[in-house]
């Protein structure tokens, strides 16, 4: 079979090898010559490098990933998630560096709203937050600095039986550094953002510095990693009133300065100031050390450490008649009257000390039998959240508020997995399988406390607990058919449980009975060389996510002792989907279209439940949502002149609900936060080995935050609005061991929103040294 002339001048520096699927991004060529191409056959890619992916091997079906010499050249990288910042169908959620409780992924079918319908690996260690499925249940990205990046892998799709069904978006792997030799870097960053919104101008700046040392002595290699960020977000929220609410008179303190605007349903409001700007401070430590057993065999241990202080503080804008700024009591705004409430402009501070362990052993014969067992453990070691209810200035100083601790939170992983080549590497088939573990706690409490600052946890408010656990036994068959066919086929079947679950106020607690269930979820994909430009490939899968923690147990008791908020009884979402892809060798670079397609039954969303009295909102049961659409992407080098790297995309879905019984307004209407039209590019020019000249820009359409599309106006505060910005990167290669980049994200300067206001324009310098 012919392969890719890119991937002729593959120069591995090491015989690790893995086939994953389709990966354009990796495929450069920098100025010296050398190529970073996989070697793609039968539409599965083979990428050298040191450190394997996660991945399983031998799909063939959409993979997109990311270098790291592309992060260093091409991307303004304040966080790990950057990395996926140009990548098809990929946002996102980022509202500041170092956002470390919203920046929640979107891919092609599922919205900022379900980061539980993607899956986040570092190593092959479990990053997303499965405790949940809101903005707050991130993945910890935090655990992986853009310089320990080595290599992003992204799997589109729930094409392989490797994955639980949290995999229905896209699988992330990111690869990180192991040295073969001593090495160490050190980086120092500066971040400058001018914000003006509303009645907010001012200028928020970040600073960053990290350091990281390895080396390879024998059997044993190591790699230590720390990193610091210092960050001043712009406001996120804002406290508001309607002005349809305001009472007609004289009642009240006479304001100026509240703003006036449209909310996103179009109807008139105030702004009446800031409610959350953050200033985080993150510590990060990362270890890696690994143990060469023999030369196909190696144990490795990773160890994460992330701290985090941070305060949230909120700004009025109204000011009384001697310029005072006005926090509280009765206000009037323009003959009419308004009473604002004491956590209007919330003041809270955070303090969090998250642990990340990973251990695994594994075999890289590439012979007739390879092996790997592998454990993972995240720890909420301090998670408590402190929060005022007295307002401000007053609350500055202390008094009443209170407590949310979530010490003991957190998730493990066990998993152990086989690969049998009955034939041999070439033989015409290789099977994987395995079986895997994951275990999810929550445990949260709220007290109320007489100092919100440092005092003593009082009496409770609420309480949340719940486990939760997954068993999957899986195996899939990579099938050579024929010389130029391939197939696999796989399936997968989980046993999954709910147990300990508790709902809590501050009398009375209910506690929610075990369930236990049983899916399964065949996948099957294939691929035709249909000659030596094309291939041809189609994939199919089911997938089911099942309800996290919170969506079961996080909620409210009603005075009469029942649930107010959450459902227990949730049924886990069920998605078929499938995709069709053609792909052409351009010689220099790839071109591909991918016809995607995605039937969900039993989505879950928060919506209001209109068939009975009085009506329930809470986290619900949509019965059907049908996806369709097209993504096309192309990634070159040497673009009409030597030394231009181009990668692009350009996505059309259309993603409507077709039946909801519960809230029928919302039949035929737009999925949540999936445009129509989404873009990418980024343009990398590299005319000798030191300087790069990168132009990026990124689109989406319009979309919407409510099941009914109620919310016409995306450009507002809890709007959700397209946008259109562009970002600029310059780097220089002082010296063979110095770096030194500027970039701009946001250059021109797009306001927009998805619930909070995004970055506006963000100038940003680095230096990075090298030995």
């Amino acid at each position: 079979m012919r392969k890719s002339r890119m991937a002729l001048a593959v120069a591995s520096a090491f015989p690790l090898a893995l086939c994953v699927g389709v990966s354009a991004l990796a495929q450069t060529v920098d100025s010296a010559g050398n190529s970073n191409a996989p070697v793609r056959e039968l539409g599965v890619v083979t990428i050298s490098g040191g450190q394997p992916t996660s991945l399983p091997t031998q799909i063939p079906t959409t993979i997109e990933g990311v270098t790291r010499e592309q992060i260093e050249h091409s991307i303004n990288a304040t966080d790990s998630e950057d990395a996926l910042k140009y990548l098809p169908s990929l946002l996102v959620r980022k509202r500041y560096i170092g956002d470390y409780n919203h920046a929640v992924l979107s891919t092609r079918a599922s919205g900022t709203g379900n980061p539980a319908r993607s899956m986040v690996f570092a190593d092959g260690i479990l990053l997303s937050n499965y405790l949940g499925n809101g903005p707050t249940n991130a993945p910890r990205w935090m655990l992986v600095t853009p310089e320990e990046i080595e290599r992003v892998d992204v799997l589109y799709g729930p094409f392989s039986a490797a994955y639980a069904g949290n995999s229905v978006g896209a699988v992330v792997d990111y690869v990180t550094r192991m040295p073969t030799k001593f090495e160490a870097h050190g980086q120092v960053s500066v971040q400058h953002q001018p914000f003006d919104l509303y009645g907010t101008n001012a200028t928020y700046a970040g600073k960053q510095v990290s350091a990281s040392v390895g080396n390879k002595n024998g059997d044993w290699s190591w790699f230590l990693n720390f990193n610091k960020t210092d960050s001043e977000g712009q406001p996120l929220t804002f406290p508001t009133r309607l002005v349809s609410a305001g009472t007609v008179g004289n009642a009240g303190t006479p304001v100026i300065g509240a703003v006036p605007g449209n909310n996103r349903s179009n109807q008139p409001w105030y702004l009446l100031g800031t409610a959350t700007q953050y200033h985080t401070q993150q510590d990060h430590i990362k270890a890696k050390i690994a143990y060469d057993f023999s030369p196909t065999v190696r144990a490795a241990y990773t160890f994460g450490w992330w701290h985090n202080e941070s305060e949230g503080r909120p700004a009025s804008y109204l000011r009384d008649a001697s310029g005072n700024a006005v926090y509280g009591g009765t206000v009037n705004i323009n003959g009419r009257s308004y009473t604002l409430a004491p956590t209007d402009f919330n003041v809270s501070n955070e303090n969090l000390t998250h642990f990340m362990h990973g251990l695994s052993v594994k075999s890289n014969t590439k012979g007739v039998f390879d092996w790997e067992v592998a454990a993972s453990l995240y720890d909420y070691q301090t998670d408590t959240l402190r929060a005022a209810t007295v307002g401000m200035p007053v609350a500055l100083n202390g008094g009443a508020g209170r407590i949310v601790n979530s010490k003991g939170t957190g998730w493990n992983t066990l998993a152990a997995k086989g690969t049998w080549r009955p034939d041999g590497v070439q033989g015409a088939h290789i099977v994987d399988f395995g079986l895997q573990r994951d275990s999810y706690q929550l445990r949260t409490v709220e007290n109320a406390t007489s100092n919100w600052i440092n005092g003593a946890a009082g009496a409770r408010n609420q309480a949340f607990n719940g486990d939760t656990q997954l068993l999957g036994l899986w195996a899939q068959d990579t099938w050579k058919i024929a010389p130029k066919w391939k197939a696999v086929l796989g399936a997968r079947a989980e046993r999954w449980s709910a147990s300990n679950g508790q709902t809590g106020n501050a009398t009375t607690t209910l506690s929610h009975p075990e369930r236990n269930e049983t899916y399964f979820s065949p996948k099957a994909a294939v691929a035709w060389q249909a000659n030596d430009l094309w291939v041809l490939k189609a994939s199919t899968g089911r997938a089911v996510r099942m309800p996290t923690v919170a969506e079961l147990y996080q909620g409210g008791i009603s005075g009469s002792g029942t649930l107010i908020n959450n459902d227990p009884n949730l049924k886990p979402e069920k998605s078929w989907t499938t995709e069709l892809t053609a792909e052409r060798d351009m010689g220099n670079g790839l071109l591909r279209l991918t016809a995607f397609f995605e039937r969900t039954k039993d989505a879950l969303y928060s919506q209001t439940n209109v068939l009975v009295t009085p009506n329930v909102t809470n986290v619900q049961n949509v019965d059907a949502i049908l996806t369709k659409g097209l993504e096309l992407s192309y990634q070159a080098t040497n673009v009409f002149m030597r030394g231009l790297e181009l990668g692009s995309s350009l996505t059309w879905t259309d993603s409507k609900i077709t039946r909801n019984d519960k809230f029928p307004a919302s039949v035929g209407k737009w999925q949540p936060r999936i445009p129509e039209w989404r873009a990418s590019a980024v343009a990398t020019y590299r005319p000798d080995d030191k300087w790069s000249y990168t132009l990026g820009a990124r689109y989406s359409g319009k979309q919407y935050s409510t099941l009914d599309n109620t919310d016409v106006n995306g450009f507002a505060y809890q709007g959700a609005s397209r946008y259109f910005t562009t970002d600029v990167r310059v780097r220089y290669q002082i010296s063979k061991q110095v770096s030194a980049a500027v970039g701009i994200d946001n250059l021109n300067n797009y306001q927009f929103w998805n619930f909070h206001p995004y970055p506006q324009r963000t100038y940003l310098a680095e230096l990075k040294v090298s030995l």
